[in-house]
């Protein structure tokens, strides 16, 4: 298969470091969603900050709101995070502002870790933690989709969200660790919050030895920078015709361009609207993104031990070990997608495909609670509400968990790719905060209505993007023009006549890259 022909692209020590280090910027955010999110369960916790639900007799809605805002305001932060990328990434560069973002984090994250019962401190801390971790959700898969041969781009990626994954996982773990092993004092929650430090700070140490990417070099002029990278990153000369080659496609645009120093971010943003290929880009992006965030995602997430107890588990060590074995199934399934699929069947029939899981999943549990709310007496319904939450597990794992990022970073040219990219981003978090933020109040008025509300959104999305979205699979970010040519309701047949990059002269690529009216094979 074409996908695993080794001979069309090279890994090298160095480009797996790189990718590896870079890929670790989702950290924050993993840990956020499994780490914090559970520790808020923890006794000490609910001690400190006062969420006994004893205490809030008479006022369960003002203890919800109270435990909303903890959970959701990281994610209000990191939507200004994001945005905050539309200035720093064209400006400092992708690798500086992926330093800066860690240190802001961490220095929020170490504000939280100490604020002592304080509400008013421990919210300040979360939004201020996640001005660093919005910013690093979009540094680290541009940059990651700027260093990757375009063959393995949705590989390179996808890494970034199987780091995430990953140390979410590790997050529920951890709590469960600390609710059987250590006493219900402030060392218990602390430790748990402030574990992610660690393995973060090695990240920013290694970033170091991390180079700035090829595309951003190129589109400041820097030619002979961007050359030396390019050939380190795939372990060739300079002088090597295939890096020769390559380089040549990522120059292009900025040759028939101006520099990307020359256009504000609200020029770029203009001309993503009156363009109407690039608009089509733009607002395709964002569907995926309201799609991802509206149908359950991150709000199942942060409150998959409740989701568990409402599904009929009981006990809360019990319901941890449950959503220990949910980032697992999570973990494994954006492991087969990043690794395999996304690759081999491509971006959109895992988008589909895991819409399509998610709604069946959406859909049992909705029927599950509007007929049998919080009873654990059917034990084979029981058992297959908790099954329909594993199925959903791996739809979002094998769709759109990861293809917002991935789409995000690679359909837009490097002239306007960090505005729409950015505002994609912004918006990606400031629908995470309202997910987060209203789920505890959804699940109060009904819980299947918010099943029935996520099933909606599902199937709109099914629709929707079963018209509009083109596969990407294989195509290279200077071929989108191309992609996108043509009228948008039959995007879901478009395809590019592609030019083999890694094997073509750079007369060929010269030539394919220069023509004047693109269309799009339809």
């Amino acid at each position: 298969m074409q996908w695993l022909d080794r001979s069309r692209w090279t890994t090298t020590p160095f480009y797996a470091f790189v990718v590896a280090v870079i890929a670790c910027g989702t950290m924050p955010k993993g840990y956020d969603e499994g780490g914090f999110s559970s520790s808020m369960s923890l006794t000490s916790f609910e001690k400190d900050y006062d969420l006994i639900a004893a205490d809030w007799t008479g006022s369960a809605s003002a203890l919800t709101n109270r435990k909303a805002n903890i959970s959701s305001f990281l994610t209000l932060g990191a939507a200004f995070g994001a945005l905050s990328s539309l200035y720093l990434n064209d400006r400092l560069g992708r690798i500086l502002s992926f330093r800066l973002a860690i240190i802001v984090w961490a220095i929020g994250t170490f504000i939280q870790v100490f604020s002592s019962g304080i509400y008013g401190l421990l919210l300040f801390s979360r939004i201020f933690a996640g001005l660093g971790a919005g910013l690093l959700t979009v540094t680290s898969p541009m940059y990651l989709s700027e260093v990757a041969p375009k063959a393995t781009r949705g590989l390179a990626v996808g890494l970034s969200m199987v780091t995430l994954l990953g140390i979410l996982t590790l997050g529920f773990f951890i709590n469960y660790a600390a609710s059987l092993h250590m006493a219900a004092t402030r060392t218990q929650y602390r430790l748990v919050q402030a574990i992610p430090l660690i393995p973060v700070g090695f990240v920013f140490f290694l970033s170091y030895w991390c180079p700035e990417t090829p595309r951003y070099l190129a589109s400041k002029q820097r030619h002979d920078e961007a050359k030396q990278v390019l050939a380190r990153l795939r372990g060739k000369t300079v002088d090597d015709e295939s890096i020769l080659a390559e380089f040549d496609e990522i120059d292009t645009q900025a040759k028939q361009r101006a520099q990307l120093a020359s256009i504000s971010n609200w020029q770029a943003l203009k001309e993503s609207q009156l363009n109407p290929n690039y608009r089509q880009r733009f607002w395709l992006l964002m569907a995926l993104q309201t799609v991802a965030q509206w149908s359950g995602g991150n709000g199942i997430t942060y409150y998959i031990s409740t989701i568990f107890q409402y599904a009929g588990i009981t006990g809360s060590n019990e319901s941890l070990i449950s959503s220990g074995a949910y980032g697992i199934v999570k973990l494994v399934f954006t492991m087969a997608f990043t690794w395999g699929l996304i690759d081999l069947f491509g971006r959109r029939r895992c988008a589909l495909t895991g819409l399509s899981l998610q709604l069946a999943g959406h859909i049992y549990m909705g029927a599950y609670m509007g007929l049998q709310p919080g009873s654990g007496d059917n034990t084979n319904a029981s058992n297959a509400a908790i099954a329909s939450v594993f199925i959903y597990a791996v739809g979002w794992s094998i769709g759109l968990c990861t293809i917002p990022y991935l789409y995000g970073a690679e359909i837009f040219p490097t002239r306007i790719r960090n505005v729409c990219y950015g505002v994609s981003m912004g918006l990606h978090w400031f629908f995470q905060f309202s997910v987060v933020r209203v789920t505890p109040n959804m699940f109060a008025l009904d819980v299947w209505g918010a099943y029935l509300f996520w099933a909606l959104i599902c199937f709109l999305g099914l629709i929707i993007l079963g018209i509009w979205m083109p596969e990407t699979k294989g195509v290279s970010m200077e071929q989108m023009d191309e992609l996108f040519a043509g009228p948008w309701y039959m995007r879901w047949n478009a395809r590019v006549k592609s030019v083999d990059c890694d094997n073509a002269s750079f007369e060929d690529v010269e030539a394919h890259d220069h023509r004047d009216q693109p269309k799009a094979t339809l």
